[in-house]
């Protein structure tokens, strides 16, 4: 089998997670270009993937550059999800719903070998998903790709975190189709006491991040960061506290005492049990989502600790190195750790694609 480079093109790149559980597959992946339209996210990715070229701005606007005119063995991405999300109100209507479109053209205008989109669960129920498929199907050019699609659990693949996402793969017929990545951690996934193991219950410094800046696109950003510098607390009220010493191992806010209740938990006696819930340890944890950091917005709390996770254990529940450097304010990195494909099933899906091409 060849050796040579697989050249990789990430869209919606995000911090990097996907590239980099592509590169901790295989030597042979080298991502090439990545394109991301938020400033902070693609510097981090600039940080960590040095020799990729990475454009910041729309995909539309990159599409009419003349950068996308290289040759391209794998795309990946995810595109922006909001819309499709089973959480808040879903727009149908949400202009980022569309954005699989410029990823059609992408591949049209590139001809890679594989291309490979990941979304949430629910993007594959959605009206944008069918109509993606019936793209590919239907396009004169598109028709030389063969597809399929699961949902895969990121826990089943090592990932600490349950985390169920859509993956459609594309193919050039005549390729070998790719086998989907093996369950390797099924009956037996890793924990969040796996994850945190020598990470201290208490963080070294109780709020905040150092105050060091580069400079990215002509813009002045705060960082970067790596490993236990991203271990930090936050400023909690007293009131806070009573709540999380209130709440038992495993626990959420239906085991608060009436007086230390929000009036709407009072009323609402009902719904979901991870607001305000502390982490399994013998468990994966939940999907890290973008305000991990806020217990109130699900069971974001330390197993043990009176706290909500920091941004360290955040990126580890991800799989993120500890040597990975982020760069943005608190709530950018969170975002651009919340947002990112767990390590552990970009590689899985990455050892996949390496062993056809």
């Amino acid at each position: 089998m060849t050796s040579s480079p697989i050249r990789v093109l990430d869209l919606f790149s995000g911090a990097g997670g996907f590239s980099q559980g592509m590169h901790e597959a295989s030597s042979r992946f080298v991502t090439v270009q990545a394109v991301e339209m938020d400033v902070a996210a693609a510097a981090t990715f600039a940080q960590n993937f040095p020799n990729a070229s990475v454009f910041v701005g729309p995909i539309q606007d990159w599409l009419e550059t003349d950068q996308w005119r290289q040759d391209f063995d794998v795309i990946i991405g995810g595109p922006p999800c909001q819309g499709f999300s089973t959480l808040g109100k879903q727009d149908v209507e949400d202009e980022r719903n569309s954005l699989w479109e410029q990823y059609a053209e992408t591949i049209r205008r590139t001809l890679p070998s594989i291309f490979v989109v990941e979304n949430v669960a629910a993007f594959s129920k959605s009206p944008q998903f069918k109509q993606f498929q019936e793209t590919l199907r239907d396009d004169p050019t598109l028709g030389q790709y063969s597809i399929d699609w699961r949902i895969l659990n990121a826990a089943d693949y090592g990932s600490p975190q349950a985390r169920k996402r859509a993956v459609m793969i594309g193919y050039r017929k005549g390729l070998a189709a790719p086998a989907w990545p093996e369950l390797t951690h099924q009956r037996n996934p890793r924990t969040v006491e796996h994850a945190f193991a020598g990470i201290p219950h208490t963080p070294a410094k109780s709020s905040g991040l150092p105050q060091r800046r580069i400079e990215f696109a002509g813009v002045e950003l705060l960082g970067p960061y790596s490993g236990s510098e991203l271990h930090f607390g936050r400023d909690y009220t007293n009131l806070s506290l009573e709540r999380f010493a209130s709440i038992p191992p495993g626990g959420n806010r239906f085991d608060l005492p009436e007086h230390l209740k929000a009036p709407c938990w009072r009323t609402h006696t009902s719904g979901s049990g991870d607001v305000m819930g502390r982490l399994h340890w013998d468990r994966p944890s939940v999907t890290v989502r973008t305000e991990f950091f806020k217990p109130e917005k699900g069971r974001y709390l330390h197993p043990a600790a009176d706290r909500a996770i920091t941004h360290h254990e955040a990126a580890v529940l991800q799989g993120f190195p500890n040597t990975f450097k982020f760069v943005g304010s608190k709530t950018a990195i969170a975002r651009q750790i919340g947002n990112a494909v767990p390590i552990p099933l970009g590689r899985a899906i990455a050892t996949s694609i390496a062993a056809v091409l």
